[in-house]
């Protein structure tokens, strides 16, 4: 039997391949700021998620747009000047660069993310991974594979 011209062991794509999209996308908050803030920079369009961090950069939270809009629900005048750390979600689930994506894709399904962010061994945030991000790489993976098995399938008459 002929032998495949690739590995035939899972080639994994890791979290690292999309860091420098990821990176793109992180928007940092101390977690001392004012609630309105994090709201102005979750209303930019872009952003969906804002990474709290500590003083010293260490990620201890995130806001989301829902967080924001549960919180402001309850304001009355001027109680809005509450503090980012007051209403973020501490318990963050978040991945590394060396975590494949299949897993993060599994995480992010079975938590129902849309964002997850990425961080390094000391917690410090390098970026924020959509869904899109993960499913379109896991997507080309899986159509690159799929071009070289066909590949060598037709190659193999014509040796």
């Amino acid at each position: 039997m002929a032998e495949a011209p690739w590995p035939l062991k899972e080639a994994t794509v890791r979290v690292e391949t999309l860091l420098p999209s990821a990176q793109d996308r992180l928007v940092t908050i101390s977690d001392k700021a004012q609630l309105t803030e994090a709201a102005a920079r979750l209303g930019d369009g872009h952003t969906n998620l804002v990474v709290v961090c500590d003083d010293v950069g260490t990620m201890s939270g995130v806001v989301s747009k829902t967080d924001i809009v549960s919180r402001i629900g309850h304001c009355r005048g001027s109680s809005c000047a509450e503090m980012v750390g007051a209403v973020m979600t501490r318990e963050v689930t978040c991945c590394r660069p060396d975590d494949a994506l299949k897993d993060v894709w599994s995480l992010m399904k079975e938590k129902g993310f849309l964002h997850i962010p990425v961080a390094d061994q000391d917690n410090q945030p390098l970026g924020v991974l959509t869904a899109r991000d993960v499913l379109q790489a896991l997507l080309g993976e899986v159509e690159y594979e799929e071009t070289l098995l066909r590949d060598y399938v037709m190659g193999i008459g014509y040796r």
